[in-house]
C-alpha cells in the first residue's frame, strides 16, 4: 500500500521503526506497504495515529496527504518533581493534542522542573494535565501545597493519609494528615495523562 510508504516517510520513520512501535516484525510490517497482506482494522487506525493521518487517507478514500486535526492547550507554568514550589499561571507556550484527548476534559500543560520523578518524568518534560480536583490510588497528579506550592507525585491515599509518593527513591514522600489536608491546604488539580519529552 502505497499510502503507508508515503506517510511513513512524511514522518521520517523506517520499517524496522514503525514495527517495533506496533509490536511486529519489519517483514510482517513489510508486507502491509507492499499490498501483499491486508492491514487488520485495529492496525490501521494505531498507524493512523502514528503517521498523523487519517484511516481514510491510508485506505484511499481521501485523496490528498494532509494530517489529523490537533487542539491546542496551554502550558501554564511550571510544577516541580522534587520539592514543592510556586506554579506560575502564566502561558509559556502550547502544544498539540489530540481531538480524542482533548474530549476527556479540560486540559492543561505544566513544564515540569526536578528529578523527584525520574525515570518516568524527567526535568523539564511537558505534563498533559486533565483539571480535576480527585484521583484514585496510583494516579500521577498535580497537587498545590498552601494553595499555592504545586507539585507532581504518584498519590496514595488511606483512611488516615494522604501521600505525595515520588518515583526516584532519593526523594522522601510527602505525608498529610486530613487535618493538614484541610488546613494546609493539600489540593489535586489535576491527572497527568500523558508527558512530552524535550530533546
Amino acid at each position: 500500500m502505497n499510502r503507508l510508504r508515503e506517510a511513513r516517510k512524511a514522518k521520517g520513520l523506517t520499517q524496522k521503526q514503525v514495527a517495533e512501535t506496533i509490536g511486529l516484525s519489519q517483514g510482517s510490517y513489510s508486507t502491509w506497504e507492499n499490498g501483499h497482506t491486508k492491514i487488520d482494522a485495529r492496525s490501521l487506525h494505531r498507524l493512523a495515529e502514528i503517521f498523523d493521518v487519517t484511516s481514510d487517507y491510508l485506505l484511499g478514500i481521501e485523496s490528498n496527504y494532509k494530517t489529523k486535526p490537533f487542539i491546542r492547550v496551554p502550558v501554564v507554568g511550571m510544577v516541580a518533581a522534587g520539592y514543592p514550589h510556586f506554579a506560575d499561571e502564566e502561558i509559556l507556550d502550547f502544544e498539540e493534542v489530540s481531538p480524542e484527548l482533548a474530549a476527556r476534559g479540560e486540559l492543561f500543560g505544566l513544564r515540569v522542573t526536578g528529578q523527584s520523578m525520574e525515570p518516568m518524568i524527567m526535568d523539564g518534560d511537558i505534563a498533559i494535565v486533565r483539571r480535576q480536583d480527585d484521583a484514585e490510588n496510583g494516579d500521577t497528579v498535580v497537587a498545590k501545597v498552601n494553595g499555592d506550592e504545586a507539585t507532581v507525585k504518584k498519590l496514595r491515599r488511606s483512611s488516615d493519609m494522604l501521600t505525595l509518593v515520588p518515583i526516584n527513591p532519593t526523594f522522601e514522600p510527602l505525608f498529610f494528615t486530613p487535618q493538614q489536608v484541610d488546613e494546609l491546604p493539600v489540593r489535586i488539580i489535576g491527572k497527568v495523562v500523558e508527558i512530552r519529552r524535550k530533546l
